[in-house]
């Protein structure tokens, strides 16, 4: 019998503070409730039919009287609110301590080290908004070649070069060399290569980012389900997230319209595993940038795509639309939010019930590899008995 899941993470796209929250500087941080808040005429009615209004704690949406899906939120136990710690802990490993952050920049002798083995100074080492950064140090960059290094309230190490003066394939190999010798007490969870593009005063990042993440430090469920000779299909940039451990087939997007495409295709395909896509947008191009206006149409892109994946399912797949943490354009940060992630779960098998609060992200994990019966050592308990017809 073919069965796939379809595991599709919507970046940043949180439901509501977590209790913690404070501990974090996020309280009052709902990002799809307070953009619905401030945005006329929002329209996500398919999320909306899967049951997101209907979720504990999400508000300024019409509830909707018959879901056709399972819906819940799920809590974050690992201590962080970045990328790699939401999938790894949706795909089964909870992190008992945070990744190393850097709010004064990284260490003289770190630096140094590090010019020392790509042969040049660097701009910048501080935190920054990686557009301000390339309009603050973009012509001294260009005028000097020296790449700019900068990092912000995540756990990253990014780099900006200009592809007309660094070439892209140069830059990732810079970005290797800092992942090398970014371990222990360094150890920051992504290097990131941020190229741009662009005149003085015009400048703008490209689409060829690439990140370089530390590879997770347990078997995640994406290593069990490919160990049972089944496929697994990685959709945007969850290759880099999980260090390419576990996948089988992967494919990079630019852009959330190229990663739809790329879920509908694979949605369409017959084989037994798992398509788990990442859409970075509205975290990278709208969330970070405050951009409520962006972000709401993104998600009412995203929206007007699931007719179309549902249409390309199989009679037993099953669709499963979540997060990795917030990123609230709303508030004054610019930085992630410790918030509740949406579960959303869609099949002809699947029952439409109230998944209330789960505990951990790596819920989602379990439930998944209990699905395609797959025995994984991992975090979390499985709900699969609450949903299936």
């Amino acid at each position: 019998m073919d069965r796939k899941v379809i595991l599709v993470v919507l970046d940043s796209v949180g439901i509501g503070e977590l209790p913690d929250a404070n501990k974090y500087g996020d309280e009052g941080s709902n990002t799809v409730s307070n953009i619905a808040k401030v945005t006329k005429d929002f329209k996500i009615p398919n999320l909306i039919k899967l049951g997101l209004s209907n979720i504990e704690g999400v508000s300024n949406l019409e509830k909707e009287v018959s879901p056709i899906g399972a819906y819940g939120r799920a809590a974050e136990v690992s201590l962080g609110k970045d990328t790699t710690t939401g999938h790894w802990e949706i795909a089964g490993v909870i992190l008992d301590k945070p990744f190393p952050t850097f709010p004064n920049g990284f260490p003289k002798s770190l630096i140094d080290e590090f010019e020392k083995r790509i042969g040049t100074s660097i701009l910048g080492n501080k935190p920054a908004s990686g557009t301000a950064i390339i309009e603050e140090l973009g012509d001294e960059h260009v005028k000097t070649g020296y790449p700019i290094v900068y990092t912000s309230a995540d756990s990253v190490f990014q780099i900006a070069t200009h592809e007309d003066i660094i070439p892209v394939e140069r830059l990732y190999e810079i970005c290797q060399i800092a992942r090398d010798m970014l371990t222990g007490e360094n150890g920051v969870s992504r290097v990131i290569a941020r190229p741009f593009a662009g005149d003085s005063g015009k400048f703008y990042r490209t689409e060829r980012r690439k990140d370089f993440s530390l590879k997770p430090t347990k078997p995640t469920m994406l290593n069990y389900i490919k160990d049972a000779n089944l496929r697994i299909k990685g959709v945007g940039k969850i290759e880099d997230i999980f260090a390419n451990e576990g996948l089988t087939d992967s494919v990079h997007t630019t852009n959330n319209y190229d990663g739809i495409k790329q879920i509908i295709s694979y949605a369409g395909e017959r084989f037994n595993g798992l398509v788990f896509a990442n859409l970075v947008d509205f975290d990278m191009l709208y969330g970070h940038r405050n951009d409520v206006k962006g972000y709401a149409k993104a998600l009412e892109e995203f929206d007007e795509g699931i007719p179309k994946i549902i249409d390309s399912m199989g009679d037993k797949d099953i669709l499963i639309i979540t997060a990795d943490h917030g990123c609230d354009p709303t508030t004054p940060s610019t930085d992630h939010s410790r918030e509740y992630i949406p579960i959303l779960m869609y099949g002809k098998c699947i029952k439409p019930v109230d998944l209330g609060t789960r505990q951990s992200f790596a819920d989602i994990g379990k439930t998944i590899c209990n699905i395609l019966d797959v025995d994984a050592n991992i975090e979390g308990e499985s709900f699969k008995k609450l949903i299936m017809k």
